[in-house]
């Protein structure tokens, strides 16, 4: 169960890396693009930067309901015995 959770979390952790990744390598190499404002005069870099805290937020939980739901199996098997 442990491995099973480890690798759930270091898939989860390369899903951010990546998103986190693309958010620098637009703000080192196009800046431009994100001083674009498509929403209400905020700018892209401030909009993605608020996504990237709300996928963090939503990867928590995705990763809390995974590994709960794979205790909850375990000791359901567990009381079985």
């Amino acid at each position: 169960m442990e491995t099973r959770n480890a690798r759930l979390g270091m898939g989860l952790f390369v899903i951010y890396l990546v998103l986190y990744g693309t958010y620098v390598f637009m703000n080192a190499f196009s800046a431009r693009t994100m001083e674009a404002t498509p929403i209400a005069g905020v700018n892209l870099a401030i909009l993605f930067g608020f996504g990237l805290i709300l996928a963090a937020l939503m990867l928590a939980l995705v990763y809390g309901f995974l590994c709960d739901s794979d205790n909850a199996a375990a000791d359901k098997q567990e009381n079985e015995l």
